[in-house]
């Protein structure tokens, strides 16, 4: 019966295309609940989290992002252009409408979510899963010392640009890498922004917070009291202790990450 009334009067068939044409941006322009930016570790690459992208994807949609430290990119930005990528992404997805914007990071990846709260600050909430990069560490054990002393001086005598050897470290295991003088001391600076109980005592402002740590992994014996604690208090931040090891906690906590986003107010 409709389609006849429609073949036999045009103007009725165009009138409610019209009306569709009309309603169709309001529609696309509603909210959207939530978006997650995926941050992976040191010489890692964007796929490395792509099985717990999938799973976190029953409650936000997730958006991998290369950082400099990955293996294809080899430090080739300072650690506050990393955050400005970050940024621009939290950015783009708040243009979308998405009105929670979570950042999920893996080690290095973790480490850069706790610098993003503590310089920017917009972000709705983190996940740092299996947190690493300990410059301080490093340096006490006297891993990359003498290349980050010389990058400091080189940076206050202006030779900031000038490029420098240094053995970096992860998970045990050592590589020899090339970057920047500035670049260098941007990301293995004692106190600078890779310094998490640093970053995370100077949070902006409180939001929700998850620390997730397996209990094979190096930075488990170090406890709440590294850099959870330090951070300001949230009733939904939560310190979440899996059995896993470094590698393994992304994927072996994703279900209760998965729970824990589902939750949030």
């Amino acid at each position: 019966m409709r389609t006849r009334l429609y073949a036999r009067r045009p103007w009725v068939l165009a009138l409610a295309l019209s009306a569709a044409a009309m309603w169709a941006p309001a529609a696309w322009a509603q909210p959207k609940p939530c978006a997650m930016v995926l941050m992976h570790g040191k010489w890692g690459h964007p796929n490395s989290l792509l099985a717990f992208g999938r799973q976190m994807e029953a409650a936000c949609d997730t958006q991998s992002i290369e950082m400099p430290w990955s293996r294809r990119r080899s430090y080739d930005q300072p650690y506050p252009v990393a955050i400005a990528e970050i940024a621009a992404r939290v950015k783009a997805l708040r243009d979308k409408g998405y009105t929670r914007v979570l950042l999920a990071g893996h080690s290095f990846g973790a480490n850069a979510a706790l610098a993003y709260t503590a310089t920017q600050g917009d972000a709705d909430g983190l996940i740092a899963l299996a947190p690493g990069h300990s410059p301080d560490n490093m340096y006490r054990r006297g891993v990359g010392k003498a290349a980050v002393d010389q990058a400091r001086q080189m940076v206050a005598e202006g030779k900031g640009a000038e490029m420098l050897d240094m053995d970096d470290l992860n998970q045990g295991k050592s590589r020899t890498v090339r970057m920047r003088a500035d670049v260098l001391l941007s990301y293995f600076d004692p106190e600078g922004l890779g310094h998490m109980p640093l970053t995370a005592a100077g949070f902006k402002k409180p939001v929700p917070f998850l620390w997730v740590i397996g209990t094979a992994d190096s930075l488990y014996a170090a406890g709440a009291a590294f850099a959870f604690n330090k951070a300001p208090a949230h009733p939904a931040s939560k310190y979440l202790v899996v059995e896993a090891d470094h590698a393994g906690t992304p994927e072996v906590a994703a279900a209760q990450v998965l729970e824990w986003v589902k939750a949030l107010p």
